[in-house]
């Protein structure tokens, strides 16, 4: 196997989506405008909880976070994309590798875990109303929020750890758009057995446990759903969980989407767009799911735009 033109010692190349040169300018347009629109809105979002003292509660305490993570999320990859596209190079080197497979699983185990805490929180508030104001207190939702963040970091470190004992063969050439730590393990001359060990480990307990949450704290909102008497009672019910159960089932759904496709075929390009999916639509899906189907919402971002019209007039 030789050696990519563009490497050097502790490099690798990543291969992208095409080769083809008279396609790079509409995908970098396409790339562009899909991280830009991500990364305005959920900066909107943000904005408008930050600004409207009516969204100052616990719901949209951890929609905030999950807007800055998302933002996080989809920065971990796409500006390397982009400028690869834009000099015509695909080299990455090895600290720059490291560092999206370290942000990767924080921001990934973050949305993770906020998608579990804003489960509990509708439970709580269609399960348990009364005491839904004591319950989640402000202490409490600052805590979980922390303790997510926290959790994330300490769980994307024994992956990230164990790519330093790996050595790398002359091919270096990785099948994305950017360092998916799958393939990054397909590449190495070392044992992965300890890395597959690892990567497997924290999967589960940050992928299927609070996936275990998400469905034990739905299992209850249905059920109290079910036995809420007039169909306007069920429908303002199940409206208040609508747009968190749409998210979930797409993240989810995306994430499973990569596994199978990197499990069950050879294919890259397969592996490639459910990595597209997973990395980009569904972040900047997130913010568009929010805001049409949640009318406190909507009014926030209409009053955060109104006063930024005047000062682009000015």
């Amino acid at each position: 196997m030789e050696r990519g033109n563009q490497t050097g010692a502790g490099n690798f190349i990543l291969l992208g989506f095409t080769d083809e040169p008279e396609l790079q300018s509409l995908l970098f347009g396409l790339l562009l405008s899909m991280y830009l629109v991500t990364v305005l809105g959920n900066l909107l979002i943000i904005l408008a909880i930050i600004s409207d003292s009516h969204l100052h509660s616990p719901m949209y305490f951890f929609l905030s976070n999950l807007s800055l993570a998302d933002i996080g999320f989809t920065s971990t990859s796409v500006p390397k994309a982009l400028r690869n596209i834009q000099t015509q190079s695909r080299v990455i080197t090895f600290a720059g590798c490291f560092s999206q497979i370290c942000f990767f699983f924080v921001f990934g185990c973050q949305d993770n875990l906020l998608l579990t805490v804003m489960a509990y929180d509708r439970f709580v508030a269609i399960c348990h109303p009364l005491h839904y104001v004591s319950i989640m207190n402000p202490r409490l939702c600052q805590l979980m929020a922390l303790g997510s963040w926290l959790i994330s970091i300490l769980g994307s470190l024994p992956n990230t750890l164990t790519i330093l004992r790996l050595s790398f063969c002359t091919n270096r050439k990785i099948p994305q758009f950017f360092c998916d730590l799958p393939e990054v393990l397909k590449i190495t001359c070392s044992d992965t057995l300890i890395n597959n060990i690892v990567l497997y480990s924290v999967a589960i307990i940050l992928g299927v446990f609070p996936l275990s949450g998400i469905l034990l704290s739905y299992s209850q909102i249905f059920s109290s759903i079910l036995r809420i008497s007039s169909d306007r009672g069920k429908y303002k019910a199940f409206s208040t969980c609508g747009s968190h159960l749409l998210v979930v089932s797409l993240f989810y759904g995306t994430s499973l989407g990569v596994y199978f496709s990197s499990v069950s075929t050879s294919s890259s390009r397969m592996s490639l767009m459910a990595s597209v999916m997973y990395t980009m639509v569904t972040p900047m899906l997130n913010p568009f799911i929010y805001s049409l189907r949640n009318r406190d919402i909507k009014v926030a971002l209409v009053t955060v735009l109104s006063k930024m019209v005047p000062l682009r007039e000015c």
